[in-house]
């Protein structure tokens, strides 16, 4: 106190011998509120992210027709005039009206065994999306727990190692296949079949990007204070790493439903009762031949390709805007 008071006295003294206080400057109160204000900022990341992605206009291009075609999805049962996709239908002779080409009462024509394709287009989409969602929920779930655990918490790296490499060493078609074979073919035998290994991509990926930022100077910072292994977790590492996050959880929905069109394909799939991209794809194969027919395979390759490209366009395109390093 004594050399504040000196220093206090001795700047009086100069400003006193410069012409007097109220020449120079007066002294002002402490205003809590200024303090603060003078701290604030308008910065916010995600709608930063959300500009930067609305940026991209083949991206936002993407987006439209994959909400608007996941919308008709949802909606195309409820709509006037739709029929259902086991309905098979007769001609005026009696016979089962099969391989009707496309025309204003059967906007996709028939298949095979006379049934609406554009009824069992839009309900096995249905399927193959919700297959491709809880697929990619449930591996995106499981790896990055395992992933997270695997890279931050050094006492189990070797045990998760060594399971990693027992698991990743069995071909993932081969576990598919069996699976598949043993249990009765439905929906949930597909899902339970793709997550056996499904998780491992991300949980090694998440465990490699956490190792990268494991050791940086906050997290350091983090333990030394006692901070929980669960809260550096999910509030120092996870945040770090949105952006590829999100890229794998998009790309995982299309890759699903691609497995799902492969196991249709050995024969391994969904039963033919219950309509997919796969049933239809499998069904279009058998037929390709007859130039008169090739539409039964059109139709629903030309609905796969368009989710499988969306989903990789806005995958990407979003993690790029939600990348850290392009925040500033």
């Amino acid at each position: 106190m004594r050399k504040t008071e000196k220093l206090e006295k001795s700047i009086e003294e100069r400003i006193a011998a410069l012409g007097g206080e109220e020449l120079l400057f007066s002294r002002g109160e402490y205003d809590p509120n200024m303090a603060e204000m003078g701290g604030y900022s308008d910065y916010s990341y995600w709608r930063s992210t959300v500009k930067s992605f609305l940026k991209n206009r083949l991206a936002l291009c993407c987006l439209i027709l994959l909400v608007i075609l996941l919308l008709f999805t949802v909606i195309q049962p409820l709509l006037p005039g739709q029929h259902t996709a086991t309905e098979i239908f007769w001609n005026e002779n009696n016979r089962v009206d099969a391989n009707h080409a496309p025309d204003e009462q059967f906007i996709f024509g028939t298949n095979s065994i006379g049934q609406d394709l554009w009824a069992r287009i839009w309900s096995g989409t249905r399927t193959s999306l919700f297959i491709g969602v809880c697929v990619a929920a449930c591996n995106a779930l499981i790896g990055i727990l395992i992933g997270a655990l695997w890279g931050y918490v050094r006492s189990l790296d070797r045990l998760l190692t060594e399971v990693y490499n027992v698991i990743h060493n069995i071909p993932r078609n081969i576990i598919l296949i069996l699976v598949s074979y043993l249990i009765r073919p439905g929906v949930g035998t597909i899902i339970f079949a793709m997550c056996i290994t499904g998780w491992l991509p991300m949980a090694r990926f998440i465990r490699n990007q956490i190792l990268t930022i494991r050791d940086l100077e906050y997290n350091l910072a983090s333990r030394c204070l006692g901070t929980p292994v669960g809260r550096v977790i999910l509030k120092n590492l996870l945040p770090y790493l949105v952006s590829v996050i999100t890229l794998r959880v998009a790309l995982a929905i299309p890759q699903a439903i691609g497995s799902e069109v492969f196991l249709t394909y050995i024969g391994l799939g969904l039963p033919v009762t219950i309509p997919s991209l796969g049933n239809l794809i499998n069904e279009g194969r058998a037929v390709m031949m007859a130039a008169s027919s090739r539409y039964q395979l059109l139709f629903p390759a030309l609905v796969l390709s368009v989710i499988t490209i969306s989903f990789y366009i806005i995958g990407n395109s979003f993690a790029d805007a939600a990348d850290p390093k392009n925040h500033v």
